[in-house]
């Protein structure tokens, strides 16, 4: 186990679970479950058992390196990794690459996001530990696909390929035909009936040394960027210097669909990106009415279809509504369709414009 190493990525801010999730604390460290853990110390948990502490790595904004120490009080603080701004996820990977390699040229690698919800823990863990005995084995970089539970359109998708030659033992891994960006409904129906595809992740396993080649061999210029940190501990300047020049692009349309040795885990471990209200949701126990309180004390009457959350303490009373969104933080309430939350970034925009930032 000396060998695994853990990459949290927990950088992101989280506007759509907007007024709870804001720039100062985005959802990742959030209680927004309302089950006494944030997503970021849930994802920690889940992965303790395959991956030493002192192996864990997390990437996020030099906004919240207190809060990460706050909230894992096991990390370092050369185990938080601090971005200066944001840059998707293949600078935030390269980052990560450059101090493990200073620790460990033959580690093994998880790379997941914060802010996942994970029902299945024993199945989650069991794919992932033939995930990592297939990475230690094969120049590959492997990706974890679920199979679909319904046309998603907000997710991306992956064909894996009926190719299997190379593969004896691992018969839930495939090699990867291709990626598709987030579907309309009719192509993510096709996808499903067809059971070729599976919803893509965002979660990797591989070596070191193969997404290290790989960055190398197609995008060199983020590869050369972050190898110019390789000795010693960076400074502020340098780490500076490097993500003001380095692109933002993501890992999946660097590498991961240009690269030949790229495989998909078919696995079902009930899995959720939960990146809105109305996924958020799905995952959450329903009332007879089906009204989900994720937190405080409401008093519903004539209400539907609805997901409240409001402070703990704080009594709430609805009278009327189906399908919609309510949310207090405090200090801003929203309330908004369900079926149209596409509307809140656009909204959290607005407030931004019009009444400065500290609302959001």
């Amino acid at each position: 186990m000396k060998d695994n190493f853990c990459v949290i990525m927990a950088g992101g801010i989280g506007s759509r679970f907007w007024p709870l999730s804001k720039t100062s604390k985005p959802k990742q460290f959030l209680d927004i479950m309302g089950v006494g853990r944030t997503f970021l110390q849930l994802t920690c948990d889940r992965l303790k058992p395959i991956c030493p502490e002192e192996n864990f790595f997390i990437v996020t904004n030099e906004i919240y390196k207190d809060l990460v120490l706050e909230q894992i009080p096991f990390l370092s603080d050369e185990q938080v990794l601090l971005e200066p701004v944001r840059r998707n996820t293949a600078p935030c990977i390269a980052y990560a690459n450059c101090e493990i390699r200073k620790r460990n040229k033959n580690a093994k690698m998880i790379v997941a996001p914060a802010d996942h919800l994970i029902l299945k823990q024993d199945e989650f863990l069991r794919v992932l530990k033939n995930g990592l005995d297939f990475a230690s084995k094969n120049d590959a970089l492997l990706t974890i696909g679920i199979r679909p539970s319904r046309p998603d359109t907000g997710y991306g998708y992956i064909r894996k390929s009926s190719q299997k030659e190379g593969l004896s033992g691992y018969d839930e891994i495939y090699k990867v035909d291709r990626f598709t960006e987030k579907p309309n409904l009719e192509l993510a129906k096709s996808f499903c009936e067809s059971g070729d595809y599976l919803w893509n992740s965002g979660i990797f396993v591989w070596s070191l040394s193969s997404i290290d080649n790989a960055i190398e061999k197609y995008m060199n210029d983020v590869f050369r960027l972050f190898s110019s940190l390789a000795s010693g501990k960076p400074d502020r300047e340098s780490i500076g210097r490097v993500y003001a020049a380095s692109p933002n692009i993501s890992i999946d349309y660097g590498v991961m669909e240009k690269a030949p040795n790229v495989y998909v885990h078919d696995a079902d471990f009930a899995w959720s990106d939960l990146g809105t209200w109305g996924s958020l949701y799905e995952n959450m126990h329903k009332d007879g009415t089906a009204n989900a309180v994720a937190s405080g004390d409401a008093m519903l009457y004539d209400t539907r279809n609805c997901v409240v959350n409001v402070p703990p303490k704080k009594l709430v009373l609805i009278q009327g509504l189906d399908g919609y969104i309510v949310v207090d933080s405090g200090e801003s309430l929203m309330i908004c369709k369900k079926d149209e939350e596409q509307r809140i970034k656009q909204f959290v925009g607005d407030i931004q414009s019009r009444k400065g930032s500290n609302f959001v």
